[in-house]
């Protein structure tokens, strides 16, 4: 059942006040009225109402004057005023201070509705809009990024580095590391973080398409363009554009985003007025952008313009220790979406997992352990069931290219406690126990960051 929405009325004329009380309770709000200003102001708390309505003109404190209040108490929820000498100089004051919207006396039952449902929809979207960059910001933290070797903590250190400072930087490693992963997590631990993440992959598109895609175009520009339309540049105004498969950009467009990055300023096609928008721009490449420049297909300067900083991320197959983990991680992601049970990979399942040379990394990985999920029928993903989509060569050992050893017997909870143990170890020690930037470098609060050293039983002899 939906929850009624709150609405906080103020007018100092009693009857008027009754009547859109009672117009407001008909269409299922609930309603508390107030004829004297001041006395609606002291019982105001902050998440108590979905919605203000005030008139303007009032003795003793006027409309402004609550706006003003109100805001102060809780900036985000909407107010309507209402005046019977709306003018314009009126109306941007309110507006100014605050107000959502304008109602002039005398006015319609449902041009009241009409407003008061904009105003909670807006209110709404708002909410919508904070809870899903608040999941994706807890999505994106260094923390939530599964790995245990010393080979990714290395990365995450540096990108928690790096991530705060304004600068460009290239993801290398072959195709299915998590290089997009690695970029949105830069993008949610920056100070962009509240705008947008723009993501286009080069290689995708064909070469008249890709240039129009990242600059937009001017109405006319070319066959077709019968409507101006901003590109993907402007889109992240503000945020972050990452470019994957970088190394896939034809020459033409190439010497275009120098410019911008040179400038910071570019033309749409057909245009001729400049456009300056403040984007960062991240990007990746599974090829050797020193050989193509070599070559003649990518420019040396730009290479240097986009690999301000380099972050390398290793294959799966230098990352045995971390297998486990992230199989578990994604049974755990399949049973919640699914509804099913599965507990894990048979202890023969595993090691051959572990001793697979994994091609396409841990994309590669993530696919077969949907696969696997959606053909097992028991509670352990078994030898069978893997064996169907990867090749066993017994011959190999489980761990052919590091010296960590994987505990295959170890629950995922144990595991990812003593990942999470080890890391935090490591940071208090780096920041000479200095909790604050520990906890800042590992993209926490201070309290998480306590509740976590309380959680594992770490004391300062270990740091």
């Amino acid at each position: 059942m939906t929850e009624k929405k709150r609405i906080l009325l103020i007018d100092n004329e009693a009857g008027l006040c009754r009547m859109m009380e009672q117009i407001l309770l008909d269409h299922g709000y609930l309603v508390k009225s107030f004829t004297s200003p001041q006395k609606a102001v002291e019982e105001f708390k902050a998440s108590a109402w979905d919605l203000v309505v005030s008139d303007i003109k009032m003795p003793g404190m006027s409309g402004l004057e609550v706006l003003q209040a109100i805001k102060a108490k809780q900036h985000d929820i909407p107010v309507i005023m209402i005046t019977a000498y709306a003018t314009v100089d009126m109306s941007i004051q309110a507006l100014r201070k605050g107000a959502y919207d304008m109602l002039t006396k005398p006015f319609e039952p449902d041009e009241l509705i009409y407003r008061v449902k904009n105003a909670l929809q807006q209110r709404q979207l708002l909410e919508e809009n904070r809870e899903l960059r608040a999941e994706l910001e807890e999505k994106f933290r260094f923390e939530n990024i599964i790995g245990a070797c010393e080979g990714l903590k290395g990365v995450l250190e540096r990108v928690g580095k790096v991530a705060v400072r304004d600068t460009s930087i290239l993801i290398t490693g072959e195709s299915g590391t998590g290089k997009e992963l690695i970029a949105q997590a830069t993008h949610f631990n920056s100070p962009r973080r509240e705008k947008r993440f723009v993501a286009i992959n080069c290689g995708a598109l064909p070469e008249n398409l890709l240039e129009s895609e990242l600059f937009g175009y001017k109405k006319g520009a070319f066959t077709g363009a019968t409507e101006s339309r901003c590109g993907l540049l402007e889109a992240a105004n503000g945020g972050t554009l990452f470019l994957d498969e970088v190394g896939n950009l034809p020459m033409n467009v190439q010497k275009t985003l120098l410019r911008f990055l040179q400038e910071k300023e570019f033309h749409r096609l057909g245009d001729t007025t400049p456009t300056r928008v403040d984007v960062r721009i991240l990007s990746a490449t599974n090829s050797d952008l020193k050989e193509s420049i070599k070559q003649g297909f990518f420019r040396e300067d730009l290479y240097y313009r986009l690999n301000v900083v380099t972050i390398y991320l290793p294959p799966l197959r230098e990352r045995p220790s971390d297998i486990p983990l992230l199989a578990a991680h994604f049974i755990l992601l399949q049973n919640q979406k699914f509804k099913t049970a599965i507990k894990g990979f048979e202890s023969a399942a595993m090691r051959i997992l572990c001793a697979y040379e994994w091609p396409g990394n841990v994309r590669q990985l993530k696919n077969v352990v949907e696969a696997c999920m959606a053909m097992e029928t028991g509670e352990f993903i078994s030898n069978d069931t893997l064996t169907q989509f990867i090749e066993s060569d017994p011959g190999r050992s489980a761990h052919p290219h590091g010296t960590q050893q994987v505990d295959l017997d170890v629950p995922y909870s144990t595991a990812l406690e003593r990942f999470e143990t080890d890391l935090l170890i490591s940071l208090l020690k780096r920041h000479c126990g200095n909790i604050d930037l520990a906890a800042r470098e590992a993209g926490m609060n201070m309290v998480t960051m306590y509740r976590k050293i309380k959680k594992y039983g770490i004391s300062k002899e270990d740091y």
